[in-house]
């Protein structure tokens, strides 16, 4: 079912999933567009009841034209982290995270050294705006930082 004002492929999920696809765009240029805004997109497959991603075009898990675009909370959990040594610049990481939603990506956490990227770290997506006017933007994490309750 598609919600009111949104194109084929896109409905409502984990709250609303505003329009920004144009008839015969690309799964990927809507994932870009959502970064674009700030958003963490991706897709669910009401077939399967999974969540997808990368962007597709067709569910990988039944091969049906079944997506649906969501919009992640922004959280998850590194599942596995390797530290890059370049010969040249700063250590930096690869990190796979695991987001709350049930897809993975891979990516890298920012705000603290390289090494101290661990497994099970809680982490929050923001987006890496690109150096060049013609790169896309992409997703990196921050260390999660929880304030107790009162």
């Amino acid at each position: 079912m598609t919600a009111p004002g949104l194109g084929q492929g896109q409905a409502q999920g984990h709250g609303d999933v505003p329009s920004v696809s144009t008839p015969g765009q690309s799964p990927y240029a809507i994932y870009v567009e959502h970064l674009r805004e700030g958003r963490l997109a991706y897709q669910y497959s009401r077939t399967a009841g999974k969540a997808v991603f990368f962007p597709r075009v067709l569910c990988p898990y039944t091969g049906e034209d079944c997506l649906d675009w969501r919009v992640s909370s922004g959280l998850g959990t590194v599942y596995s982290t390797s530290v890059v040594y370049p010969r040249k610049g700063d250590p930096y990481n690869v990190a796979l995270i695991d987001c709350d939603e049930g897809f993975r990506l891979m990516s890298r956490v920012e705000g603290l050294p390289a090494a101290d990227v661990a497994i099970g770290l809680r982490v929050r997506f923001q987006v890496h705006a690109p150096d060049a006017e013609d790169d896309d933007p992409y997703p990196v994490f921050t260390p999660a930082v929880f304030t107790p309750t009162e």
